[in-house]
């Protein structure tokens, strides 16, 4: 079964995660993307999370989001394709860059 998805994710997230690769001398980056059935206000059904440790899940520790996206076309498998929807993304800058990986 196969999926096309689209995703984005700002300018300022992508900083954030290349500067906190760099503070922790890592080598790469990891994440999760969680394709959902239901799409949300502005016709996103994907959502990208920096990935966690068993213990960080086991502790129910808040996951960081750094973007979303929609699936834009599948092989006829069960994820649902999200629909355009006519509003435009606002995002909101909560202030807090600290990272939980």
């Amino acid at each position: 079964m196969a999926h096309l998805i689209s995703g984005y994710i700002t300018a300022e997230k992508l900083k954030t995660i290349l500067e906190t690769i760099e503070k922790k001398n890592e080598k790469g980056f990891g994440f999760t993307v969680v394709v959902n059935d239901e799409t949300d206000n502005y016709g996103n059904n994907v959502q990208f999370h920096a990935s966690q440790t068993k213990e960080q899940r086991e502790a129910k520790e808040k996951k960081w989001y750094f973007g979303n996206g929609k699936v834009f076309w599948t092989n006829g498998g069960e994820v649902k394709i999200a629909t355009k929807v006519e509003q435009k993304p606002s995002f909101t800058q909560s202030g807090d860059t600290g990272l939980p990986f």
